[in-house]
């Protein structure tokens, strides 16, 4: 039996460990919160982060960090994207050379603007090979309710990726393997700056027109930062690219839609993160995503846009119409496909 340890209770972190229960595998949870603690010890469930679901009997969950970590085979970290480098420092003491490192997190070390593979090697130097990314469309809600979900598990090493499949595959959890883990990472993180966009765009009140649009578009603004990265162009083809996008920027569940109705509504920052009451990933991701664009000279307009309605104070719709009313341009050549690629001049 595989000893698992998921670090954060939050609505992912808690259907994980209830899918490895459900498959047999001892599970502890972390909690920040001694209330959530009780909950899913007494009463087996989390009502404020998946409510109506039941938990399994056989869910353990501590607010020490310690008691949780310790002895662990496989250690999942389901925490904001801000939160990974500092807890992994606090856990590091109590893992070994062979502990597997499970990131769920979609999103960037804002200060240092590395992706959190990045983040890890730089705290556990030689850990590598021992990480994977495990990301693709995948709603917490659903997924508690072993509604069919298809995944990634991404890894420099093979053995890891495979391994990590294993473990989390079953009959409604369908695990994929990828090598690219650098594109893995960017799809996860970058769907959430084009899902505040769409949500921006419902929150305006404009149709399926623009909402698709900006999908197309902000696959293609992924893609560009992506392959400058380092990243396989057929990964944002894959799961974890436009399928994470389409599930992120279309469904209800999603809170970086929900805030970016709000801001669309005339909400500010402030007020939007108050209302949603999670971590909106979105947020950061578009300041890394703003800087990053910058540094590898991407051109990426929606990112843009977004960033300045976010951190200077744009008018949403202001923003529409400078991204309307862009400069003309050859959709191929915009994608990436250089050349002159008419039959017919």
């Amino acid at each position: 039996m595989t000893d698992v340890s998921v670090l954060g209770a939050g609505s992912w972190g808690t259907a994980l460990a209830t899918l490895l229960c459900n498959k047999g595998k001892k599970v502890k949870i972390w909690a920040r919160s001694e209330a959530t603690s009780q909950e899913i010890n007494t009463e087996h469930t989390n009502k404020k982060y998946l409510p109506g679901a039941n938990l399994p009997l056989s869910l353990e969950c501590d607010t020490d960090l310690e008691r949780v970590v310790s002895g662990s085979e496989v250690i999942v970290l389901s925490l904001p994207s801000h939160t990974v480098k500092d807890y992994l420092e606090q856990i590091k003491p109590l893992l070994n050379e062979s502990t597997v490192i499970v990131n769920t997190a979609k999103g960037f070390d804002v200060g240092t603007l590395q992706r959190l593979s990045q983040v890890a090697a730089t705290v556990l130097p030689g850990s590598e090979n021992n990480f994977a990314m495990l990301s693709g469309p995948s709603h917490a809600e659903e997924v508690v309710k072993q509604m069919p979900t298809a995944v990634v598990s991404a890894s420099k090493s093979k053995k890891t990726a495979e391994f990590v499949q294993d473990l989390f595959i079953c009959s409604s959890f369908r695990v994929y393997t990828n090598p690219d883990l650098v594109g893995v990472e960017l799809g996860g993180a970058l769907k959430n700056v084009i899902a505040l966009g769409t949500g921006i765009s419902d929150g305006l009140g404009f149709g399926d027109n623009t909402k698709a649009a900006f999908i197309a578009r902000g696959i293609a603004e992924i893609g560009r930062l992506g392959v400058a990265m380092g990243g396989n162009p057929l990964t944002f083809a894959g799961l974890s690219g436009v399928g994470d996008l389409i599930v992120t920027c279309t469904s209800a569940h999603s809170r970086n839609r929900r805030a970016g109705i709000c801001i669309g509504s005339g909400k500010t920052l402030n007020q939007t993160l108050e209302e949603v009451g999670m971590v909106v990933e979105g947020v950061n991701a578009t300041k890394a995503a703003y800087k990053l664009a910058q540094q590898y000279q991407v051109e990426m307009p929606i990112v843009e846009e977004l960033y300045s309605i976010l951190f200077a104070d744009q008018e949403a719709s202001s923003a529409v119409r400078n991204l309307m009313e862009r400069v003309k341009t050859n959709e191929m050549e915009d994608i990436g496909l250089a050349g002159d690629l008419w039959e017919n001049n």
